[in-house]
């Protein structure tokens, strides 16, 4: 069945088993015991060594971060295996993009031989069956688009039944002991969601009535069923205004069931969407509720009458470009009135603001402008060497040089000569309509007087202009003023913050720390 391997004793040989739970549905010949016990057959027949067996229990073959296929990857990487036997190609995985990655890439440029016993694949000899070996990966990949549909179409059916098919129920609900996919009221934290509803009904903020829970040392609900966090944060394990926000907007709560609010992009992919409430699967009525309908409404009201005052953004120099440098996150900014009743804008730790009594950060207020000033000044140090006055003044000297003058104001002047022109002829003209009795008296007069005062301050503003076009200018000091004005406004321009600096820190000190996006402008700092 088999072509012979001519040279066994050169191979390390990996056994690659895979069994995911769609995979059970298949029968006994797909379980972990048969696989292996056909691979080790496989191997005692040739002669072959095998250095390790990797098995993934329960893991898809859409997704090719599994353990022990990665482990086996590292061991391939550190060149201790070398080949590579699966019962058949959909064992080593059902995506038919990254199983073609693998074969035709990945495991040539290791110098990896690959060989799937039912499919006939050996990646060591040229044969027929390596040529449609991209039809069976993609045939793999159908199957399990195929299972994909079908397991969303149930669980899709579960949702729209009221059926609750999450990992874990909303705080405040556990699993029901005997009937699946059924929740009740977890007494021993249920008193805490109807107190963060009596609280918030009496009027207090979500962002007070997380500060009262951390206080008292509640257990956050992540805390409470034990899960792990990923990357742990400097409040990890702390109540939030957005945690509790979420709650008292949850309608599982008044006894519906609430599912369908994350949706995953693909059956390839992990990644979630998060869906609008419109497309959520609510069903009413499915099973015991903690709040009360009425407590409920009134809530929501509490919190819409809010909305609109928590959602003020301001514009400034530095947005999106300054943080903390104690706890890494970014700073948020307050308006304040000063002693004038002035607003002015204010940087303080977004962590110490979100979690003051917890002590996780410390406030780091100061005022706006402040570190504007102190990032400027450090902008323009540094920039001055790029942006030498002394190399810009001679050109800029020399383009006032060049310039006339007389055709610096001739514009002007002309224009001014034209607009005093119209307006004594507007005058001759308003005169013959008086004599002619087309102009009362008295619309002469005003409109006249009007008229004559708009010529006089224009004859005004050209005598000013003929003046000072006799006078000599002073080159050097106008070239000056131009290359301060080009520099002032340069440093002063976001788009240039932003190209030049990656971040700007805030310590707890008031010490601003400036981090440029090129290494040469750090050198100069």
């Amino acid at each position: 069945m088999y072509l012979e391997i001519s040279n066994p004793m050169d191979y390390h040989v990996a056994l690659y088993i895979r069994l995911s739970k769609e995979d059970e549905n298949e029968g006994p010949s797909q379980s972990v015991q048969n696989q292996e016990s056909l691979l080790r057959e496989f191997v005692q027949q040739h002669r072959l060594s095998v250095f390790d067996t990797y098995v993934d229990d329960g893991w898809s073959g859409t997704s090719f971060d599994r353990p022990s296929f990665q482990r086996m990857i590292g061991d391939i990487e550190t060149k201790k295996v070398n080949m590579v036997i699966t019962k058949d190609l959909s064992r080593l995985g059902r995506d038919y993009i990254m199983t073609g990655h693998y074969m035709e890439r990945y495991f040539p440029e290791h110098r990896v031989r690959y060989i799937s016993l039912l499919d006939g694949i050996d990646t060591g000899v040229d044969s027929t069956a390596n040529d449609i070996t991209p039809f069976r990966a993609i045939m793999n990949d159908m199957y399990a688009k195929d299972i994909s549909k079908k397991i969303k179409s149930v669980k899709r059916d579960k949702q729209r039944k009221g059926q609750f098919i999450g990992g874990k129920p909303m705080y405040g609900y556990k699993m029901h002991p005997t009937e699946k996919n059924k929740i009740v009221i977890d007494e021993e934290v249920a008193p805490v969601v109807r107190r963060i509803f009596a609280l918030a009904l009496s009027g207090m903020s979500c962002r007070k009535i997380a500060t009262t829970l951390n206080e008292e040392g509640i257990p956050t609900p992540a805390t409470y069923c034990g899960w792990k966090v990923g990357n742990p944060g400097p409040y990890t394990g702390l109540w939030s205004s957005e945690r509790i926000s979420e709650m008292l907007k949850n309608e599982t709560y008044i006894g519906n069931m609430v599912q369908g609010r994350m949706v995953k992009i693909s059956y390839k992919s992990k990644k979630c969407l998060r869906q609008s409430p419109e497309n959520w699967v609510v069903v009413e009525g499915t099973h015991e509720p903690i709040i009360d309908p009425e407590t409920f409404q009134k809530v929501q009201m509490l919190v819409n009458s809010r909305k609109h005052t928590r959602s003020r953004t301001y514009d400034f120099l530095l947005k999106g470009l300054i943080f903390c440098h104690e706890c890494g996150y970014p700073m948020a900014v307050l308006n304040r009135k000063n002693a004038a009743g002035e607003d002015r804008l204010f940087f303080v730790c977004r962590t110490y603001q979100r979690f003051t009594k917890a002590g996780v950060c410390t406030c780091h207020s100061i005022k706006e402008e402040t570190v504007n000033e102190a990032v400027l000044a450090k902008v323009r140090e540094v920039c001055q060497t790029y942006l030498n006055p002394d190399r810009l003044s001679p050109i800029a000297q020399e383009v006032v040089e060049n310039a006339s003058k007389e055709s610096s104001c001739e514009a002007e002047m002309q224009a001014l000569q034209s607009k005093i022109t119209a307006l004594t002829t507007n005058l001759d003209q308003m005169y013959m309509d008086r004599l002619n009795g087309l102009l009362s008296e008295e619309d002469f007069q005003r409109i006249y007087q009007k008229v004559k005062l708009d010529r006089t301050v224009l004859e005004d503003r050209l005598k000013s202009l003929q003046e000072q076009a006799k006078q000599p200018v002073n080159t050097e000091e106008k070239a000056k003023a131009l290359v301060k004005q080009f520099l002032d406004s340069v440093l002063t321009s976001r788009e240039l913050l932003v190209s030049l600096i990656e971040r700007v820190e805030l310590t707890e000190e008031k010490e601003v720390i400036i981090k440029f996006r090129f290494h040469e402008l750090e050198a100069i700092s």
